[in-house]
């Protein structure tokens, strides 16, 4: 049975779907067809704490779903801005994880994670599938994955 990683760029696919489709991404369809017939080894998705109920209530459901959530705290800069990414933990975990999985799953179209995907087939000879809003994901990162698939209205909430 092929194993799988699953690591979800939350912040990424909520605003490409909702930008695109003007709705949201539906995580139980997505996890039915990312796990068919396959052994999932880590299953991640990386969001940012806002300290909001309903974001909490989402969490939960992630978790339900067979995520482990990991939350980093929401920064306001002084001059309005703000920050929360989770792209240095996203290619941690990304590299640990396809020491141990035969296919890494990452869903974002965020092109820095190109020479990531890149590293993963090369090193650990994992093949990478990349979900995206195809409209939004960055050309290089499709380039690098191994498949890519598009977030299409079949993996949108109704």
């Amino acid at each position: 049975m092929e194993s799988v990683s699953i690591l979800v760029d939350v912040q990424n696919v909520y605003y490409t779907t909702r930008q695109t489709y003007g709705q949201n991404f539906d995580y139980n369809k997505f996890w039915s067809k990312v796990t068919g017939n396959r052994k999932i080894v880590h299953a991640t998705a990386y969001a940012i704490d806002r300290s909001d109920e309903k974001q909490k209530q989402f969490q939960n459901i992630l978790r339900a779903i067979g995520f482990e959530v990991k939350l980093k705290p929401y920064i306001q800069r002084s001059d309005g801005s703000a920050k929360g990414d989770w792209d240095v933990g996203i290619t941690l975990d990304a590299m640990e994880y396809a020491k141990s999985s035969d296919t890494i799953v990452l869903v974002s179209g965020d092109g820095d994670f190109d020479l990531l995907v890149e590293r993963i087939i090369a090193t650990h000879n994992s093949s990478v599938e990349v979900y995206g809003v195809e409209a939004l994901t960055a050309k290089s990162l499709m380039s690098a994955a191994t498949t890519f698939i598009p977030i299409g209205p079949d993996l949108l909430l109704n």
